[in-house]
């Protein structure tokens, strides 16, 4: 198998580590491949793939889709390095409210498994990052949420001070009063 699944605290959210292949030429490695994710536990099928590029300091986040278009997303940073976090919103569950991270490099080559029912968020670490990350659902603009990337309930600890924040970004609620449908 090309690729080692780590679970992390949450184990629903998965950190991917590929088997890079490195020569005087370059590198080769898989980022995707479905029988490994479906033996790994993680069976969705992508049907999006997004595109991003940030400057140092941006967060972008913490976002999701209500049920029934919620997305679960396979993240990657293929340029810089990011943080990247997961915020389990599954009402119910006993790790609601708690957040899980990782840094995703251009070196390390690490991908973040992030199921539905997750709220999604990040912040470049690097002068820029570029990331790309797969969707299990389309876009929907009428699902679309958020939740204030600085909810003191659920405390992440971003890196850098300042953040970046679009416009849309900081003026989410609270997950306390977030419209959110997932359940366990």
């Amino acid at each position: 198998m090309p690729f080692i699944f780590n679970k992390l605290s949450i184990p629903e959210v998965q950190l991917i580590e590929p088997r890079v292949f490195q020569d005087g030429r370059g590198f080769f490695l898989e980022t995707y491949k479905h029988s490994d994710f479906k033996q790994a536990g993680i069976p969705e099928h992508f049907t999006q793939d997004n595109y991003s590029r940030s400057e140092k300091r941006v967060l972008r986040g913490l976002h999701y889709q209500k049920d029934p278009h919620a997305q679960g997303k396979l993240v990657r940073c293929v340029k810089g390095s990011i943080f990247d976090v997961a915020v389990d919103i599954r009402k119910g569950s006993p790790t609601y409210g708690k957040w899980v991270s990782a840094e995703l490099t251009e070196e390390n080559n690490h991908l973040l498994f992030v199921p539905a029912g997750f709220a999604h968020g990040f912040q470049v670490l690097s002068d820029f990052a570029e990331v790309l990350y797969k969707c299990t659902t389309e876009y929907y603009p009428v699902a679309d949420r958020g939740i204030l990337w600085n909810d003191p309930d659920i405390a992440i600890h971003w890196p850098l001070a300042a953040p970046l924040l679009s416009s849309k970004d900081t003026v989410h609620p609270l997950l306390k009063d977030a419209d959110n449908n997932f359940t366990v």
